[in-house]
């Protein structure tokens, strides 16, 4: 995406150069050109003329259109991930950046990706907005707390690049900073297989679920309490106050922690709120359990943090362990 933003940039610096320069220049030239010879002069009456008028009303309007269509184009690229991407959790908190992958493993104020894959994070926040700031990828996305957002790139080359929180969030505001280190496939795999983890995101998801007690009521048959989740990933659930909702990430965070905000038509709200009993990394474990439910992953389709429906993610291959 870098090239793409840089270009847009540097033709807005260009226009913004040239018009300066333009209207400074024009500004000398005249200043000199009609200067008042003597104390009485007067100047000549000039009207104006239409040409003029329609000239400088036309140009503008076309310089901004065309600004306006290119950074429409930059800007919906930057915010549609592909199809297949390799996902990852993100959770800020003052200070520091959490980072997890499908399989489990887990890094702090450090991401490693392969070049030439798309990643795509999947954010929240514990406690204030942050904002994730790749400077070399030139993406930035706010990490907000009660909501998930989402932000993707897909790296070029292999390197150690900065990572920033572009949000003022508290008096280490400064510190709170890591890197993205991207790897020749081998080497990340290599990597991410070198790393002691006790399962797969989703694996964890299905313990805690358990641990829980959620299974006696979200049953998979129509014995439950609860609505079955198989499968439920990606699709609209019709509510008990007739409007509808798309089971995507946020539907599922909000379920877990307010209950009774959206109640699935059929049921009673009887489920108790888990808010201040499981951690926002519980809360993400929970996601991808739920999400590895789907018989068919690639069919299902993903939604945004706004609730509009998507291509669902593919499962990267590093996320063995998730059942799909």
């Amino acid at each position: 995406m870098a090239p793409r933003v840089d270009h847009l940039y540097f033709f807005l610096l260009g226009i913004a150069s040239f018009f300066s320069l333009l209207i400074a220049g024009l500004i000398v030239y005249y200043a000199v050109r009609f200067r008042r010879r003597s104390a009485d002069s007067v100047g000549a009456r000039i009207q104006g003329g239409m040409l003029l008028e329609i000239t400088w009303t036309v140009v503008p309007l076309v310089i901004a259109m065309v600004i306006f269509v290119w950074g429409a184009n930059v800007f919906f690229a930057m915010s549609t991930p592909p199809v297949e991407t390799l996902n990852v959790y993100v959770v800020g908190k003052q200070w520091m950046w959490k980072f997890q992958h499908l399989d489990g493993q887990r890094e702090i104020n450090e991401l490693h990706v392969p070049v030439g894959r798309a990643v795509k994070l999947i954010m929240t926040s514990e406690d204030v907005i942050h904002d994730v700031f790749v400077p070399a990828f030139r993406v930035k996305a706010d990490v907000v707390p009660g909501r998930y957002t989402n932000l993707w790139f897909q790296p070029t080359r292999p390197g150690r690049y900065h990572l920033f929180c572009a949000e003022y969030c508290g008096t280490r505001h400064s510190g709170m900073t890591g890197e993205v280190i991207v790897m020749e496939p081998d080497a990340y795999e290599a990597w991410l297989s070198g790393g002691a983890v006790e399962g797969s995101l989703a694996s964890a998801g299905e313990k805690l679920f358990s641990d829980l007690a959620c299974n006696t009521c979200h049953r998979p048959d129509t014995q439950g309490r609860g609505p079955d989740l198989q499968d439920l990933f990606g699709k609209t659930q019709a509510l008990q106050d007739g409007a509808s909702v798309v089971a995507d990430e946020a539907y599922i965070r909000e379920s877990i922690l307010n209950p009774r905000a959206k109640i699935v038509a059929g049921f009673q709200p009887i489920m108790p709120t888990f808010q201040g009993q499981v951690s926002e990394e519980g809360v993400l474990e929970l996601v991808e359990y739920v999400k590895s439910l789907n018989k068919n992953r690639a069919s299902a389709p993903a939604a945004s943090s706004e609730g509009a429906p998507r291509p669902a993610d593919a499962v990267p291959a590093s996320g063995r362990g998730t059942r799909n």
